[in-house]
């Protein structure tokens, strides 16, 4: 009985730590928020962000504030917290350290579809620019994971790696193709390529976070499955889950939130690779926690990310998938070092 009650202690004295840990983390996400607002080519003081968001009179600060930093800052938010939780849930899936919407393609196959929508069409609403990278990345993940399960031994984690990385080359490289056969396409969406949130509105917010949130949803409420899962498919099943179905769940709302984030702010790499790792030091493998640490910290990387990359060449601004790539790329090969040690 003592062992019992003393395991209940500690179960209790763990759940109160990770709420506190939350609540730090989503304390730091609103202060990054706040600094975002305030910081960029012409600093804005903490008094008149205040105004602008409680009594907004049209001056230029007011405009800047509404019109430009915050739903930029917003998007940032979004972004960084649909990659981190779609990484989590294909590293729980796949039972692989390494995936990423970014590396398994799924993120290069939503920008060749938007490329080609541009180059057909010239312009379209930033809602069929969601759908468009919905269903490239759709069409990328069931051809990464059909390649990656050819073969004998079936699916593997690095099968899938390289099938990945053949197709994202692939794709990227169509992108490129397209890209020098219409000029108007570059000019149009060559900043978006590189991933970027300059320039967003509250009217391409508002479009796709329909998709974003339902996306969060439904990956928050599964997170006792995914857990299951990544102890393996046999005791999943004799948990009395119906796998098929989990993972049928879960490949659609990695589709929903990479989509989203590529229909956003173009193919930002790594966010969804290193914030999972980053988080499981601090939670561990329950993805009932994990997902809401990864949303957060997703969040806020990416935001400090953008911060970077607005203020390292002030007034002039680089696109935030470069800073990204800068911190995950050294990330990326440390974890395949310790893979293949392993």
């Amino acid at each position: 009985m003592r062992g019992k009650e003393k395991f209940a202690g500690t179960e209790r004295r763990s759940h109160a730590l990770r709420l506190l840990g939350l609540a730090i983390g989503i304390l730091l996400l609103m202060g990054c928020l706040l600094i975002n607002i305030m910081l960029g080519a012409a600093d804005i003081d903490l008094q008149t962000v205040g105004q602008a968001l409680t009594a907004f009179d049209g001056s230029t600060n007011h405009l800047i504030i509404s019109t430009v930093r915050l739903p930029r800052a917003l998007i940032a938010l979004l972004v960084g917290a649909s990659l981190a939780v779609a990484g989590s849930l294909m590293q729980g899936l796949t039972r692989n350290a390494l995936a990423d919407p970014g590396i398994l393609g799924i993120s290069a196959g939503a920008a060749l579809a938007i490329v080609t929508t541009t180059f057909f069409f010239d312009y379209a609403s930033a809602q069929i620019y969601a759908w468009v990278a919905f269903a490239g990345g759709a069409i990328a993940a069931i051809a990464v994971y059909i390649l990656g399960s050819v073969g004998r031994s079936g699916m593997t984690p690095l099968k899938l790696i390289l099938a990945g990385s053949v197709l994202a080359y692939l794709m990227s490289a169509l992108t490129t193709g397209i890209l020098i056969l219409s000029q108007q396409t570059l000019d149009e969406i060559r900043f978006w390529l590189a991933g970027s949130i300059a320039g967003r509105d509250f009217h391409i917010l508002l479009q796709v976070l329909p998709y974003v949130l339902v996306g969060l949803i439904l990956a928050f409420s599964m997170g006792k499955q995914i857990t299951a899962l990544t102890l393996g498919e046999d005791v999943a099943k004799g948990l009395g889950l119906r796998t098929g179905w989990i993972k049928a769940i879960v490949a659609v709302v990695v589709v929903l939130l990479a989509g989203s984030a590529v229909a956003l702010a173009g193919p930002i790499g790594f966010v969804g690779l290193v914030v999972p790792h980053i988080v499981r030091f601090w939670v561990g493998v329950d993805y009932r926690w994990l997902l809401p640490y990864a949303a957060v910290w997703g969040a806020i990387l990416l935001s400090l990310a953008d911060l970077a990359a607005r203020l390292i060449i002030k007034p002039q601004e680089l696109p935030v998938g470069i800073m990204t790539a800068l911190l995950g790329a050294p990330f990326f090969i440390y974890l395949a070092r310790s893979n293949v040690k392993q």
